[in-house]
């Protein structure tokens, strides 16, 4: 597919073996790559210009070090997600199911069953969402067997039905995270797109490390943090996965966090940060879906 394509540029955000194949096959005349100190499987083999050595940052601060390497002022960073016409009358529909409430966005699962919280332990929190905080329990994700098994599960064993939103499309998950007051989700991708539409983010980690792979610079005091070792300061550079630890985080602390973070949403609605992230910058992109013809 790549053959008689002339690429002048490969940049390789990866760090493992699949990677080196499309990085070779582009026959670019520069071929960036991280260096050895932070590749791994002999990717940097496959690059002839690498990243100088670093410490492990958090990976978005990495990705941007191939920005800066080639002279290109990545900041200010915005998040420019568009939706079309249909999907704005589809966004329409799906705010009038929400009744008036509030959608909490519940993602069940990832696509590592490893870095998924205990499905059961969801019920708690629907319940509370629909009872005691008065929104409404919103379900998406994908269209796989797992984490459709997982949601039908939480469905069944709520007191009150949540409002089923899976399905496929990542287009589809952009109109209905940013309609939601707030996501919960473990690390897998809604998660990083509700921070770049700034919905605030309940972000569950233990097998992965927050500091490495949550949020961009928002909403940590939303986040679940089983994976730093309790008195240990967060460590962006750690990246070994934690065995487990999902299982340690309980429905109460999650349903804690969902509250502090409708009151977040009330305090942005009355006019809280609109800013896009600067330079070194801890607030926000802009709350805000493009339309597009």
């Amino acid at each position: 597919r790549m053959a008689g394509v002339n690429f002048d540029v490969a940049i390789n955000f990866n760090i493992y073996f699949k990677s080196i194949f499309a990085t070779v096959f582009s026959g670019a005349r520069e071929r960036w790559t991280f260096g050895r100190d932070r590749a791994r499987d002999g990717v940097w083999l496959a690059g002839n210009r690498h990243l100088p050595a670093r410490p492990r940052r958090h990976t978005q601060d990495m990705f941007l070090e191939f920005a800066e390497a080639l002279g290109v002022d990545p900041w200010p960073l915005e998040w420019r997600l568009a939706i079309t016409d249909e999907e704005r009358e589809q966004q329409r529909q799906f705010s009038e199911r929400l009744g008036g409430r509030r959608g909490v966005a519940l993602v069940p699962a990832s696509a590592n069953v490893k870095k998924d919280w205990p499905a059961e332990r969801y019920v708690d929190v629907v319940n509370a969402i629909e009872h005691d905080l008065g929104a409404r329990a919103v379900l998406v994700g994908g269209p796989g067997e797992r984490e459709t098994r997982a949601a039908r599960a939480i469905e069944k064993a709520s007191s009150t039905r949540p409002l089923w939103m899976m399905g496929d499309g990542v287009r589809r998950l952009i109109w209905i995270l940013y309609e939601c007051a707030a996501v919960v989700a473990p690390d897998t991708g809604p998660l990083h797109i509700a921070r770049a539409l700034n919905t605030p983010v309940v972000g569950l980690f233990g097998h992965t490390n927050p500091w490495r792979v949550g949020p961009y610079r928002a909403y940590e005091d939303l986040w679940i943090d089983a994976y730093t070792e309790p008195g240990d300061a967060p460590d962006p550079s750690n990246w070994t996965p934690k065995l487990g630890r999902m299982e340690t985080i309980d429905s109460r602390s999650v349903i804690e966090k969902v509250e502090r973070a409708l009151r977040q949403e009330t305090a942005h609605d009355a006019g809280g940060s609109g800013a896009s992230l600067e330079r070194g910058g801890v607030d926000p992109p802009p709350r805000r879906l493009e339309g597009r013809s």
